[in-house]
């Protein structure tokens, strides 16, 4: 394997190389000879082990800052860093000494001098001495004392370019052991090349930007939907400081490729305008559109003229989905969504085209499920990282990036080492030099491997550094600026370059997936869970008179409820889609039908009428409102059996009155159910049931009403005799008196007030 290749050299001569070749057979034969003699026996192992002093540990050393990180001829070697001693005893007559030497070839021997602890005579080089010596007489228990020195590059004794150890170390004397000893120790790495390289690595750094969720399916109920966000933390990644606002300071001053969920910059759009912040049960008004304004202007200058690359929309879990996933029916049309509204998202913000090729899984651990679902949405790379497809070949070098693995698709393997360089707490000075002195030390050790093939070597880091681990990282690129044995390459070049034939091309099974990743998963109720919200939204869109106002939204928070950034959170994304479900929910139900009381018709036909109320801010359409009698033979509608149906529109914020014409046959009560229904015949919302009491008027009370009018007739006709007779006899004795009355007058009540008989009456709530 690569990792395992030792005795390298500078020059790529073939003398030098033959030289190299012939040491490393010589080397290794005590090496084999050792392995075929077995294991040492314990006691001897234990007596190995006690060559390490046990009072290498009194002092912890901690090495703050080593500069310059790779240091040329001329150049002062500055070290600074703090002594603490642990013990209980106060060490006397100390020094601080630097060490230099021996070189180390091979990026195995640097993992395993990166491992040691302990000073270790013979092991470790010897102090350079001198007037590069720091004294110190006296070290109180528990006490931190800051030093630093100096030292000209050129006392280093650095011969040959290569990789040096380089190491600080206290000596003194203590109490119980009154004769000077290595009391703590602190090892790190110079890298020596002096001149450029005949043959330059090209080094892809990828640098993401990806964020957790943040944004809900909520909005305002407005015209403008107002985007609500969970929570502001956002604003605080954004914010100068911020982890999100040193990615783009930094990575503005850096070759390195841009890898961009395009959810984040949606999120941060959305907070350059008016937003809202859930605070309980309610929302707050945002104040952070100036952050949000000036984080992206510096992002949208820092990658003008640098590779952009956009991953699937909100940075779906692969993984997951082709585990878990891929046999729910409908999980994989969102990651064809998320892959379609990529490119658009990050063209829209920040005005270049990216490009949406690429594929990345998390940590790079692929099989071959992982690459049949990233490659199903169109990607025909996928970012993988070399502790997964691991070389088998024996080749003594790393191979370039680029692995063709059948099917058009192109593995882009990243080098584990490398990848993992800053992980950690990289807001310990200490933890921060070394690893920048490590990743330094490892890519000289990569590009003095011997092979004359130029090759690309590939770096993806975790997916959302720490602002200090972006610090580390950006320390350790700036340290390669003048390119003496590494040069910058995009990801898309890297991924067109050349393939080593040598190289593995195989795909690991899915069962040496790695268990620790494939325990933070999401489960397959997740993408049950997804499923039935789609479902929900599917019904509701089509009722919609403008469905990109809900469509939108709620298809990124699906795809949210997807993301890489819930590996590890299964509470936090449990709650996340309860959330946008419970929401649609709600948003369905400002649509429905208003309940009615009972019904009551007093005649053999009348009308009756059901109301459909939307509290929506837009129209609704394309539905179908069905009444149906469960007694057909006592209540009729609409002139027909027992169903009766009727198309509904209605405008925003508005309801509508729904007039059903009603027929009773006989007197009794009648179930009556109103359904909403969409137009392919899908109930939608709630089924509402009322009773309809029918009283018919009988012919009993029709013979007396028809008595009653015959008395009121006869009694006119009665009236209208007695006046004629009156008018035709003449004023009596000519005395101008008034016209003589009836005896038995009957009032002039005129007809019965109140409805016809039959018309019925109209019943709302």
């Amino acid at each position: 394997m690569a990792e395992a290749a030792d005795i390298k050299g500078i020059s790529h001569s073939p003398a030098r190389r033959w030289l190299r070749r012939t040491a490393s057979v010589i080397l290794g034969a005590p090496l084999v000879a050792t392995l075929l003699a077995g294991p040492a026996a314990p006691g001897a192992q234990a007596g190995e082990a006690s060559k390490a002093p046990a009072g290498s540990s009194t002092v912890d050393v901690t090495l703050d800052s080593l500069a310059p990180s790779a240091p040329v001829k001329g150049d002062t070697l500055t070290v600074s860093g703090t002594l603490t001693n642990r013990s209980k005893e106060t060490v006397t007559d100390a020094r601080v000494d630097l060490r230099v030497g021996p070189r180390l070839f091979g990026r195995t021997s640097i993992d395993a001098a990166a491992e040691r602890t302990g000073y270790v005579p013979g092991s470790d080089p010897a102090a350079i001495g001198g007037k590069y010596t720091l004294k110190i007489a006296k070290l109180p228990s528990g006490i931190t004392q800051n030093f630093t020195l100096s030292v000209p590059v050129g006392k280093l004794g650095l011969d040959d370019a290569g990789v040096y150890q380089f190491g600080v170390s206290l000596s003194g004397q203590t109490p119980r052991a009154p004769y000077e000893q290595v009391l703590g120790i602190e090892r790190t790495f110079l890298p020596w090349q002096e001149n450029e390289s005949d043959a330059r690595t090209r080094i892809t750094y990828l640098w993401p930007l990806i964020a957790s969720a943040h944004l809900t399916a909520e909005t305002g109920s407005d015209e403008q939907q107002t985007p609500v966000f969970a929570d502001d933390d956002l604003a605080a990644e954004l914010a100068p400081g911020g982890r999100l606002e040193q990615m783009v300071s930094l990575g503005s001053q850096l070759p390195v490729t841009w890898v961009i969920d395009p959810d984040l910059l949606a999120g941060v759009d959305a907070m350059t305008k008016s937003y809202r912040i859930k605070v309980g049960d309610t929302t707050i008004a945002g104040k952070n559109q100036a952050v949000a304004k000036q984080w992206l202007t510096k992002l949208e200058t820092a990658v003008a003229d640098d590779k952009v690359v956009a991953l699937p929309f909100a940075d779906p879990d692969l993984a997951s989905l082709a585990h878990r996933g891929k046999n729910v029916s409908g999980s994989l049309s969102h990651l064809q969504n998320a892959t379609e509204v990529a490119g658009p998202t990050v063209e829209t913000v920040l005005h270049v085209k990216p490009s949406t090729d690429f594929a990345w899984p998390v940590e790079g651990a692929i099989d071959p499920s992982i690459v049949d679902v990233a490659t199903s949405a169109g990607a025909h790379n996928v970012i993988a990282r070399s502790d997964s497809l691991q070389e088998t070949g024996g080749l003594p070098y790393t191979p370039s990036a680029a692995r063709p693995i059948g099917g058009g698709t192109t593995a882009v393997v990243a080098d584990y080492r490398l990848s993992r360089a800053f992980e950690g707490d990289m807001s310990n000075a200490g933890n921060s030099t070394l690893a920048v002195q490590k990743f330094l030390a490892t890519t000289l050790a990569l590009n003095d491997q011997d092979t004359d093939a130029e090759r690309s070597i590939v770096v993806a880091p975790q997916r959302m550094p720490t602002a200090a681990q972006a610090q580390s990282m950006a320390r350790a690129l700036h340290a390669l600026d003048d390119e003496r044995w590494t040069q910058p390459l995009d990801l898309v070049d890297a991924a067109e370059a050349k393939p080593d034939a040598d190289a593995t091309t195989r795909v690991p099974s899915t069962s040496q997936y790695p268990r620790k990743l494939r325990s933070q998963e999401l489960p397959t109720q997740a993408f049950q869970d997804i499923k039935a919200t789609q479902a929900s939204l599917d019904s509701f869109r089509v009722i919609l008179t403008q469905p990109e106002r809900v469509v939108t939204p709620f298809g990124n928070a699906i795809n949210r409820s997807m993301s890489t950034s819930w590996r590890g959170k299964p509470l936090e994304a449990q709650q996340y889609r309860d959330a946008v479900r419970t929401y649609l929910h709600g948003l369905t139900n400002e649509v429905q039908l208003i309940s009615k009381s009972d019904v009551t018709l007093s005649g053999r036909s009348a009308t009756i009428p059901v109301t459909v109320q939307n509290k929506l801010v837009q129209g609704v359409d394309h539905l179908v409102l069905r009444l149906k009698s469960d007694n057909a033979t006592r209540l009729k509608l609409n002139d027909g059996d027992g169903v009766a149906e009727k198309p509904i529109r209605i405008a925003g914020g508005h309801s509508q009155s729904v007039k059903f014409d009603a027929s009773a046959n006989a007197n009794g009560q009648v179930q009556v159910r109103a359904q909403l229904y969409t137009e392919d015949g899908t109930p939608y919302g709630e089924e509402m049931t009322f009773t309809v009491k029918v009283s018919e008027v009988t012919p009993t009370v029709l013979l007396v009403i028809a008595g009653g009018l015959l008395l009121l007739v006869l009694a006119g006709i009665r009236m209208y005799t007695h006046r004629k007779r009156a008018n035709a006899d003449g004023p009596s004795g000519g005395d101008g008196g008034e016209p003589e009355q009836p005896s038995d007058p009957t009032p002039d009540t005129g007809p019965e007030s109140g409805e016809p008989s039959g018309t019925g009456e109209k019943v709302d709530r």
